[in-house]
């Protein structure tokens, strides 16, 4: 017997406090009120961040007006307590009790009744303590609380230095200023049972050379004489099933010749999704618990692109046997405060990006393991992901750590967002990082693309092979001799997975020649900055002035100046905009032509390149300015309708170009 309940649905209060008073108190068995040391005292969601907490109480600013971000950095310094009162009514002693969290960050411990149950640090994998030891009948205080953050784990600086795991976008990335995001992010459950329950079901779909679609199923049972009926269901009607014991799950099952539909991306055809369903039996072959996943079956391989280098590795992405040319974005965090997104929040950006004719995201390293609603819609509307793990570029060096203790912080966080996610049909391929190289040179930024040499990105491959057998891994990307599509280069052969560049063309007569020269076998990432809607700068400029747009104006240059096009369109229309709705409309004009014009490019290479990237997708802050096509309350900028007339013809392009 297993009962879950859910800790969302409980009262929660938010002490901060200065650091370790509320241990001292503790310590000496003082009768332990977090309201005698707190600084604050306040309701909170969970989940929820600290951050949303007290800017909803109106302790700190809306950190997303004008540079108010600033003010809200004393939150860091600060311990921080959640506090709820455990139901009476829904205790029973007699039961094993556990308190399961998906997300914590980043570090802290957890305590129940005045005692310490167990402590956590990283805020990329899940966690469970045991409550049993120290529950009472009635009356249960159940504590989280927030150790201090790293001090910085931000774009710039040493990545080789870097070995704490919470997110890094969070302490100021070129596309948000710095919110150091503390709180509960994910889902809290209290979990009790018998002895008798399942865990770590995990599996993964496939479809083999005969359009039959294959199930690997695999699970961890609790109790003595379980067993487990397993289900194959589309739309509840009943397609295969089947009975194991607790020894064939562990070890994993295989099904074969299952008549399926196929699932297939965006454009292609349709969704077609089943439920896989284990219910666990005890000897007397009652019902104690159950799983179960979301699925689809295809099957995804790669290819060399045509006329790439024999040495090359392989662009053009087969899915059931038919090439796709990978069209999409990389997708950053809708939110700095992540922990407070809804699905509705995801379903408003998602929606746009699949009318827009979207069939593939990129999840950058520098954030997070999207939220399972994330991959739900993805499996839903069609668009393949391309997951990373959370190992990225710092600028000053991009070299992996490769000390034993990083090595094997990151394979647990790696066999974490596998076993979480790989049932899901829209999963692409997994990647071990973002812009990891070793220095090219003395130019700072500069670098040559990470191997499998590395010794932390080749233990993350066995991680892969052992866990997720059926997808690709690729060390890091950019992957090849360049990291950049450099046009002195075109024609070597060297630009294989390539990022960028920021290209601000002196005239239309250049970005053509650009383009026509391109040899890329995929793009990764592709920049065009376009402004946001004026009256959304004038929503959240708070006391800066709105006009000039240049890099001498603070507004304008935050976190950094390179999105900037002020001098670049002056010196296109010869003047200076009148106006700011002038300077907007001449920026976004700009970013949805050279979007179309660099995008239709690549199509046309097609299958010559595998596809191409845009970074970025929508605003996470409300940057005036930023290589985004969706604003930051969510509204497609012009660039969005640009590329809709690209990419809703997909189906026929692919149909008509023969390969």
């Amino acid at each position: 017997m297993k009962k879950t309940f859910d800790a969302s649905m409980l009262d929660w209060e938010l002490f901060g406090c200065n650091p370790f008073l509320w241990k001292l108190e503790k310590g000496n068995s003082f009768s332990h009120d977090p309201r005698i040391s707190c600084e604050v005292a306040v309701k909170a969601k969970v989940p929820g961040s600290v951050q949303a907490a007290l800017r909803d109480a109106g302790i700190i600013p809306d950190w997303n007006i004008g540079d108010n971000a600033k003010l809200c950095e004393w939150v860091e310094n600060r311990h921080w307590i959640y506090k709820t009162v455990l139901p009476d009514e829904w205790m029973d002693l007699s039961l094993d009790w556990e308190l399961q969290c998906l997300g914590l960050d980043y570090s802290g411990w957890v305590y129940l009744n005045n005692h310490e149950v167990g402590t956590f640090m990283g805020t990329h994998i899940p966690y469970r303590f045991n409550l049993k030891e120290f529950l009472l009948p009635r009356g249960n205080i159940l504590e989280i609380i927030l150790d201090l953050p790293p001090r910085w784990l931000g774009e710039w600086g040493y990545t080789s230095q870097i070995k704490q795991w919470k997110t890094r976008f969070n302490y100021t990335w070129d596309w948000a200023p710095r919110l150091v995001q503390l709180g509960i992010w994910d889902t809290v459950q209290l979990i009790a049972t018998d002895g008798n329950c399942i865990r770590d079901f995990r599996c993964t779909a496939d479809v083999l050379a005969d359009c039959t679609g294959v199930l690997w199923i695999k699970g961890e049972l609790e109790g003595s004489g379980v067993s487990v009926h397993c289900q194959l269901l589309k739309e509840k009607k009943l397609i295969a099933e089947k009975y194991y014991d607790a020894e064939a799950f562990a070890a994993g099952v295989e099904w074969r010749d299952l008549k399926v539909e196929l699932w297939w991306p965006n454009q292609m055809g349709s969704q077609s999704l089943y439920d896989i369903t284990c219910t666990v039996l005890d000897s007397q072959g009652m019902m104690v618990d159950h799983a179960g996943h979301r699925i689809g079956f295809r099957n995804i391989r790669w290819e060399s692109c045509e006329q790439a280098p024999p040495e090359a590795d392989p662009w053009l992405c087969i899915v059931n046997e038919k090439p796709v040319f990978l069209q999409g974005f990389n997708f950053q965090p809708i939110r700095n405060n992540y922990a407070d997104l809804t699905i509705d929040d995801y379903t408003k950006r998602m929606m746009i990006y699949q009318d827009i004719g979207t069939n593939c995201f990129r999840i950058n390293a520098c954030g997070y393991l999207e939220f399972e609603c994330f991959y739900d819609l993805c499996d839903e509307l069609g668009i393949l992901v391309w997951q990373e793990f959370p190992l990225t570029s710092s600028g000053l060096d991009n070299w992996p750590p490769q000390d034993a203790k990083s090595i094997e912080a990151q394979k647990n966080i790696a066999r974490s967002y596998i076993r979480r996610r790989q049932h899901h049909p829209s999963l692409m391929m997994w990647s071990g990082s973002n812009e990891q190289g070793s220095p090219n040179g003395n130019k700072i930024g500069s670098y040559t693309p990470c191997t499998l040499s590395h010794p932390l990105l080749a233990a993350l491959k066995t991680v892969v092979d052992q866990e997720d057998p059926t997808r690709r891994y690729i060390p890091t990307s950019p992957l090849g001799p360049s990291a950049i599509a450099d046009e002195k280069s075109f024609g070597k052969g060297i630009h294989w997975d390539v990022h960028g560049p920021n290209i601000k063309f002196s005239s239309e007569e250049k970005m053509f020649q650009y383009w026509e020269k391109d040899d890329a076998l995929f793009r990764a990432e592709i920049y065009v900055s376009g402004a946001a809607p004026a009256d959304m700068i004038r929503r959240y400029k708070g006391t800066w002035n709105e006009m000039p747009a240049s890099e001498d104006n603070p507004m304008w240059s935050r976190p950094t100046h390179w999105w900037n096009d002020w001098d670049e369109l002056i010196a296109l229309h010869g003047r200076e905009p009148e106006t700011l709705e002038e300077y907007v409309i001449w920026s976004q004009e700009k970013q949805a032509k050279r979007l179309y014009y660099g995008m239709k490019a690549c199509m046309d290479r097609f299958p010559q390149i595998g596809g191409s990237l845009m970074w970025g997708s929508h605003d996470t802050t409300p940057m005036p300015i930023n290589s985004t096509i969706i604003d930051f309350e969510g509204n497609p900028k012009p660039s969005a309708y640009v590329l809709k007339k690209l990419w809703r013809f997909l189906k026929e392009r692919n149909v008509n170009k023969q390969i």
